[in-house]
């Protein structure tokens, strides 16, 4: 009984402690001090507590803050270290944030040599949901690309920003910008939605001062505002909203490999070392031009050639993109520290579903490695894909998660983009013969074996970078389709480019940026042709959207599509058959190349367990029953399910 006494009497007084600890914590918050001043620019602007990683570092830049020290008064908040740099104005302040801090605003104080103080307001908020509730892009996900100032111009009174480098609208230029917005996203959800689509890949809409040809996004002048052309933060926030309202998802398209030459830390670099070959570019920052850039000798394969030379190892991730386009330097560990933060910034401030990282094989991959792993430790259930423009498999396997590397390389990344695949099934369509035509891609999906993990692959026939498919495939129509519909049916993350669903094309221009990038008809006022309301689009135009519709949502809830089983045969009579499977779920994708009509056999496919079975086309809607053969009236796709 005196045992049961004691123990309660301390749990009381523990009890006591700690509310008076806790009383004493959240009056030492009520009566932090708050100026509501700011230093030049504090990045990351702001943060949040409940981080797996408790430490979080700050760039300070502001004249002379080199000689001041930092303070902070907050319950919870340590400084740890303060490094000064080669510029006497930045400071990088190591924090601590202890697992008891609370949200709130308080002062970081800087004091001067002479006594002087300046002070900056930072604000500590609550994560809006834990890192486990942030779930990427997988195979059920169908991906819709979109270049946003070529999609649609939602508010005009943005086209022009005074101030900034760039101020032309210029629709009838190529290389100019044309206006397309955020908002213009966010008044076409309905459109992307019933097109059938679950995620929205715009591309970099992050601050891009250049003086001209920066409406693309890709040189980024300031890693933490929106580009105010392409609207605000608060329009960003909005679309991932609305977007998840909607059930889907918004992938932001990032950047860690270079930034643009008017970013504003290229007119005072923090340390010698902020960016690859810095002291050519301070030497010749009064003539520059593309004569004086180090370029990348665009060599990617030394990353995995065991016999690759150091200078061309060098060459590859230490050269200039392009001489508007600075390399930023990862192994300083204050950059790669700043580009870790950021993403995890945005990652939380749009709540994302996924991220696309921009040339993934050009940065230094120690780096990007740390990248990824940081990321999908605080994130388990996030989704990265990385851009590796190589045709060779091996190349790409190298760098998705899991992949066994002789080099012991581990990646951290979950997607990789499939070039290899898109070649194949361009080749497919544009050749036939025994060896190739749509042998190529029974082989390509062959080279499956490479892969640590092919279903979180993001395949695709185009992008911004490449030309249309509509034009690669020679503006064949049957053949597109045939290419649409292979693509959404396979084991793969799939991508669309805004457009293809109303055959968008190059041809007049193959290969142009500007041209590739043609502004959706119907996005601005006053055009002639909508293709969101199918005014004016032509019959084949019509046909193919309806056709992308019909594929792509079937694909929204087939199981089969999303993980099931794969099995194909080998191309047959210029015929090709893949099969997905799952339970009772069973889709057959039959390609066929002939342009006379005629019958196929259908024993070689028995294994299949299909005789006798009722199988829905999934574009007409008709019934067959599976039988010994089948008759193709023309060339084209024949997509058909169980269920």
């Amino acid at each position: 009984m005196n045992s049961i006494f004691r123990i309660f009497i301390c749990l009381v007084l523990v009890s006591s402690i700690s509310c008076k600890q806790t009383e004493k914590e959240m009056t030492q918050i009520e009566n932090t001090e708050i100026s509501n001043s700011y230093l030049d620019k504090v990045e990351p602007p702001n943060w949040w507590i409940g981080f797996k990683n408790k430490n979080l570092q700050l760039l300070v830049k502001h004249e002379n803050v080199g000689e001041a020290l930092p303070s902070i008064s907050y319950p919870g908040v340590t400084i740890q270290k303060v490094h000064k740099a080669d510029s006497p104005n930045y400071l990088f302040i190591d924090l601590s944030i202890s697992e008891l801090t609370k949200a709130g605003k308080f002062d970081i104080t800087f004091t001067f040599k002479d006594g002087t103080e300046k002070k900056h307001t930072y604000e500590l908020s609550e994560k809006s949901k834990s890192s486990e509730e942030y779930i990427g892009f997988d195979s059920s996900d169908a991906i819709f690309l979109i270049t946003p100032d070529r999609f649609a111009n939602g508010d005009p009174s943005n086209d022009i920003i005074e101030g900034l480098n760039e101020t032309k609208i210029d629709r009838t230029d190529g290389y100019a910008r044309h206006g397309g917005d955020l908002r213009g996203i966010i008044n076409h959800l309905d459109y992307i939605e019933d097109l059938g689509y679950t995620a929205v890949w715009p591309t970099p809409v992050l601050m891009n001062n250049m003086h001209q040809g920066s409406y693309h996004g890709y040189a980024i002048t300031d890693y933490h505002k929106v580009d105010p052309r392409f609207g605000t933060l608060e329009d960003y926030m909005e679309l991932s909203s609305k977007l998840k309202d909607k059930g889907m998802k918004l992938i932001m398209d990032q950047v860690a490999n270079h930034c643009g030459l008017e970013h504003w830390w290229m007119k005072d670099l923090p340390f010698k070392d902020w960016v690859n070959n810095q002291k050519n570019y301070e030497d010749n920052i009064d003539n520059w031009d593309w004569k004086s850039t180090i370029n990348s000798n665009h060599r990617r394969t030394t990353n995995q050639d065991a016999y690759a030379s150091s200078i061309d190892t060098k060459g590859n991730t230490d050269g200039w993109f392009v001489a508007g386009m600075p390399d930023l330097n990862q192994r300083n560990p204050f950059m790669a520290t700043y580009i870790i933060q950021n993403s995890i910034w945005w990652i939380e401030t749009l709540e994302l579903g996924g991220i696309r990282q921009d040339t993934y094989p050009y940065p230094d991959k120690d780096f990007m490695s740390d990248w990824a792993g940081t990321i999908m430790h605080e994130y388990p259930n996030f989704s990265i894909v990385g851009e590796e423009w190589s045709y060779n498999p091996l190349l790409v396997a190298y760098w998705q998660d899991g992949h066994n590397n002789k080099d012991g390389y581990k990646s951290n990344l979950r997607s990789t983009m499939d070039f290899p695949m898109q070649k194949a099934i361009v080749d497919a369509f544009n050749e036939e013969s025994w060896d190739n035509g749509l042998v190529k891609i029974y082989e390509g999906l062959a080279n499956d074996f490479a892969y640590a993990s092919p279903k979180d692959i993001m395949v695709f026939l185009d992008n911004h970078d490449m030309s249309r498919i509509h034009t690669q495939l020679n503006e064949d129509v049957v053949n597109t389709k045939m290419a649409l519909g292979y693509l959404l049916c396979l084991p793969r993350i799939p991508q669309v480019y805004y457009g293809t669903e109303i055959l968008m094309n190059d041809t007049a221009k193959p290969g142009d940026h500007g041209l590739i990038r043609t502004d959706f008809p119907g996005g601005w006022k006053g055009d002639k042709v909508n293709a969101f309301s199918g005014e004016g689009l032509s019959k084949d135009q019509k046909d193919m959207q309806s056709y992308l519709r019909k594929v792509l949502n079937y694909r929204k809830s087939s199981k089969a599509i999303h993980q099931g089983k794969t099995i194909h045969f080998a191309p047959f009579i210029a015929t090709y058959f893949l099969f997905r499977i799952i339970d009772d779920e069973v889709v057959v994708v039959i390609l066929n190349k002939n342009d006379e009509p005629g019958s196929l056999d259908l024993t070689r496919y028995s294994e299949i367990g299909l005789d006798g079975k009722t199988l829905r086309n999934i574009i007409t809607d008709e019934k067959l029953i599976w039988k010994d053969s089948i008759t193709f009236k023309s060339k084209g796709i024949t997509i058909l399910t169980t269920k």
